[in-house]
């Protein structure tokens, strides 16, 4: 069917998070873009292998130490590092597939996301050092600062390594609205454990109860995610053409 003549044209919607281009630039290709990012995803790989490994090394240490206890008394004895071993493993778990699926489709990274990258690592491989901390020493709260803030500063840089590649949609194969996605589990996840943060410094006793604050990040992300989408779709509205 033919258009009449005095009905406006919709422009097609562009990235609103897209770091702008002037005229005269050429956008630049994947290939022109920073360095290779395979090397780089197998380095992360081998060192979140290694800080899981970590974990385990004092309950290793402990077993060799207990050879007077009952298998028994060794768990009732060591009950707070099994789970707090148990826990920081699942975190780290949980932040490797985060990251897997983040740079699943990145084929290039840049110095600026390489610098991101590499302080997201600094974080857990200091987990299993708060880790050990927390299951081995008389709890303060000093431990809940560097265990659940350095929880908060891994949540807080995976996010922005999903804001620098939004802006950068050349960068990735995933779409916009994948990302966004994925910035609302970010924000879920930083709220939930600075909740947590909080109440662990105001009311210490329930110790490891505190983090099934954390189950409230899938409705957190959802509330998250409609905000984001909200604000794209106000961003899309086009004004209405003058009489």
């Amino acid at each position: 069917m033919a258009r009449s003549a005095g009905s406006p044209v919709s422009a097609p919607a562009a990235n609103l998070y897209a770091v702008p281009v002037s005229e005269s630039q050429t956008p630049p290709t994947v290939m022109e873009i920073g360095q290779s990012a395979e090397r780089f995803k197998a380095f992360v790989d081998a060192v979140v292998a290694i800080a899981m490994t970590l974990l385990i090394l004092p309950l290793m240490e402990s077993v060799a130490e207990a050879r007077h206890l009952s298998t028994a008394e060794y768990l009732n004895d060591h009950a707070g590092q099994i789970i707090s071993f148990l826990l920081s493993f699942s975190l780290i778990a949980t932040f490797w597939l985060m990251h897997h699926r983040v740079y699943n489709g990145v084929e290039r990274i840049t110095s600026r996301l390489m610098v991101i990258n590499l302080a997201w690592l600094l974080t857990i491989v200091w987990l299993p050092v708060a880790t050990a901390m927390l299951g081995q020493m008389s709890t303060d709260r000093l431990q809940v600062v560097l265990y659940v803030g350095s929880l908060v500063l891994t949540s807080a840089l995976m996010l922005a390594m999903r804001v620098y590649l939004l802006r950068h949609p050349e960068m990735r194969a995933a779409a916009d609205d994948a990302v966004v996605m994925g910035i609302s589990i970010d924000l879920a996840m930083i709220t939930c454990f600075g909740i947590t943060f909080i109440a662990s410094l105001i009311w210490p006793g329930p110790g490891y109860y505190v983090f099934f604050i954390c189950m409230l990040t899938g409705f957190l992300a959802r509330g998250y995610r409609r905000l984001l989408e909200r604000r794209v779709t106000t961003a899309h509205v086009a004004p209405e053409p003058s009489e």
